[in-house]
């Protein structure tokens, strides 16, 4: 059967969703055939791009992987914003911990849909002090690069080493404690749902 270059390219999605989410699945081909009902051969034939599934085909499939539907076209859309920042060409940014010598370096920004995420990079040098009260909407993860600092949310206190990582609600109060090794570089990203403020 003769597809279109358009079709070619969503049976191709498919199949690859359809191998991938059965091999995480740890199902042979011959186990998920018996799970939605279908062949071998025709599975066969749908994770090597040879056939069209129509609309019962995929519920079925999602059925027997366990996944939604719409989990078996990801990917299609292939054509996605993105946002490339050289090292040391983030725009700098002022946010509240400015004034006391906080250096944040924005890497980008995208908005998706209702959510937005926004990556820092920061850096504290013997020019800053801490500030511990910072409190917005949003979840926050923070990655140390370099030095040793502590950093405080709510009543805790984590003291982080480059490579540690640490994420939390954004409306705990929260921020550096100590500086304990300068200069410190760490990476912050801030993910905003739906109904979040900036």
């Amino acid at each position: 059967m003769s597809t279109e270059p358009g079709e070619q390219a969503l049976e191709r999605v498919i199949a690859a969703r359809v191998r991938e989410y059965r091999l995480a699945a740890a199902l042979s081909v011959a186990e998920l055939a018996r799970r939605t009902e279908m062949s071998k051969a025709m599975l066969s034939k749908i994770e090597n791009a040879q056939t069209s599934c129509s609309l019962s085909t995929l519920g079925r499939l999602a059925a027997g992987l366990g996944v939604p539907v719409t989990a078996l076209f990801r990917g299609v859309d292939d054509e996605r914003e993105a946002v490339f920042v050289p090292a040391g060409h983030g725009a700098r940014i002022v946010r509240r911990g400015s004034r006391v010598g906080h250096l944040y370096e924005l890497l980008g920004t995208l908005r998706g849909g209702a959510k937005r995420m926004e990556p820092l990079l920061v850096t504290l040098t013997e020019a800053s002090e801490v500030f511990p009260l910072f409190q917005h909407e949003g979840t926050e993860f923070l990655y140390v690069l370099d030095g040793v600092l502590e950093y405080g949310h709510g009543e805790a206190r984590y003291v982080l080493h480059p490579g540690d990582a640490l994420m939390f609600d954004g409306q705990g109060p929260h921020g550096p404690v100590r500086l304990l090794e300068l200069p410190i570089r760490f990476l912050s990203v801030t993910a905003h749902g739906s109904h979040d403020g900036p």
